[in-house]
């Protein structure tokens, strides 16, 4: 679909326009009805992931959106309201799923549930971290226009519901800094060992991208990930253990609902 739109005012609000015309519900890639999504919104990257937890967590699901492939779901999680929605891969998708929940259905916060690599050599495969900050590689925050060099931020709140569910579950959190990358296949063999000088606990692909978006709109976000892969050991979860750590992960996010 090829497109292009602008904004106006001082929050994104739904002043996205396209020739002069206000942007409606539904939007170009999600079908769902205004009203359709709960005010906080689960984000996997894989929308199987999606809908993996919309089978085995929520009660009163139903599906509110299908357009390529990119479910997404609402239901009730111990009778609370909740939406899970696949974002895809990478900061140009992601993007556009928060950018549309955001400013078009009323979504107020945004818990990305993903998986990353791990730079820092105290983590293992399993572990669950939470971006505090979400460094970045990409160009992404040219579009704001902004006078100098913007530091994508996790939610205060939303960082503190995720230490107290994981207190409440006895689930170790690592909290710090996220490197948000626009490549995965790198021809650049020390970049990982630039970013694990400044303390970068892990590498993923979206995190800083929606950061952003939520600063922009006025909204929460925040990226919980599992470290899927170590990037200086080359060890990795195996399919099975990759469902059942990201199961916990789920778990997290779910008791901050």
């Amino acid at each position: 679909m090829a497109a292009y739109y602008t904004i106006t005012g001082s929050r994104a609000g739904s002043s996205g326009k396209k020739g002069g015309l206000r942007l409606a519900t539904p939007t170009p890639h999600i079908t769902a009805s205004e009203g359709d999504y709960a005010e906080t919104v689960l984000m996997p990257g894989d929308p199987l992931r999606a809908k993996f937890i919309a089978e085995n967590y929520l009660d009163e699901r139903k599906e509110v959106n299908c357009v390529r492939g990119m479910l997404g779901y609402t239901g009730k999680y111990k009778d609370r309201p909740v939406s899970v929605q696949g974002s895809g891969m990478g900061m140009p998708s992601m993007g556009i799923y928060s950018y549309e929940l955001f400013n078009f259905y009323g979504v107020e916060s945004i818990i990305r549930v993903g998986s990353a690599g791990a730079i820092s050599t105290d983590l293992d495969v399993g572990d669950i971290v939470v971006g505090i900050g979400a460094c970045t590689d990409s160009n992404y925050a040219s579009s704001f226009n902004l006078p100098g060099s913007f530091a994508p931020i996790a939610s205060h709140d939303l960082v503190e519901s995720a230490v107290n569910s994981a207190k409440a579950q006895g689930i170790k959190l690592t909290l710090g800094n996220l490197l948000s990358t626009d490549v995965f296949y790198s021809d650049d063999a020390d970049a990982m060992k630039a970013w694990l000088k400044m303390g970068v606990l892990a590498v993923e692909m979206e995190a800083a991208a929606l950061y952003m978006n939520a600063a922009r709109s006025g909204k929460k976000a925040l990226c919980v990930c599992t470290i899927s892969d170590t990037i200086f050991t080359g060890k990795a979860l195996s399919a099975i253990e990759r469902q059942n750590s990201f199961t916990r992960m789920m778990e997290l996010a779910l008791g901050m609902i």
